[in-house]
């Protein structure tokens, strides 16, 4: 008997989290044009490198149904990407702009928006398995960065690993089994505009990660 392929993407409409489900149908209610989905990766199935977040901001993949589009995080990380080679095109905020990602993936360990920007842990622990079908699914993959501490964890976890398996902090660095993680201060408004993440912060994570998918 053949074994099933891991689901690496829930369905938009993914039913998994009373919480979030709510959320989404509000979203709707408020925004109907919006997408108002489980908002699927982005990027080449072949990547050597994959970047994850925690979860859709509600006016950006929320809405888009891109990861990191339309909300401040994703002009610095598609921005970055593009500097790096790890993409090509222009960011136009919006999923048709034609951006194109290189040897890369942009997931989340959350797929749905949750209120405030924080998911519960339940609702991480039941959306994890997606988390670990995508890096199953990913044969190439060797570098992974994480975008804050919640996704280093959720990493961790999703391969079977304690948070301690790796330090935190901006610059963190680990073999994790066939992986190395890359942990960075999240790309948010927040921590942009105090400075505690500066572009050239931000640059040389994926510096380092082109270093390494190379080595």
């Amino acid at each position: 008997m053949t074994t099933p392929a891991p689901v690496a993407e829930p369905p938009a409409d993914c039913p998994l989290c009373p919480r979030l489900v709510a959320y989404r149908a509000e979203n709707a209610r408020r925004e109907p044009d919006w997408f108002n989905g489980a908002a699927p990766s982005f990027g080449d199935t072949q990547a050597r490198l994959l970047v994850a977040g925690l979860a859709p901001g509600r006016t950006g993949a929320n809405r888009t149904g891109r990861p990191f589009t339309g909300d401040h995080a994703g002009w610095l990380l598609y921005q970055t990407l593009i500097e790096t080679g790890f993409a090509r095109g222009t960011y136009d905020a919006r999923p048709d702009d034609g951006l194109e990602l290189l040897d890369c993936m942009i997931t989340n360990a959350v797929r749905c928006a949750p209120p405030g920007n924080k998911p519960l842990p339940a609702e991480e622990a039941t959306c994890r398995p997606f988390l670990t079908a995508r890096l199953q699914t990913l044969p190439q993959l060797k570098v992974i960065v994480t975008l804050g501490d919640v996704s280093r964890r959720n990493v961790l976890k999703a391969l079977g690993k304690p948070a301690s398996a790796m330090a935190p902090g901006h610059g963190s660095e680990a073999r994790v089994g066939p992986y190395v993680l890359l942990n960075s201060y999240h790309c948010s408004r927040l921590n942009t505009n105090t400075g505690r993440l500066t572009p050239l912060m931000f640059r040389e994570i994926f510096e380092r990660a082109r270093i390494l998918i190379e080595m």
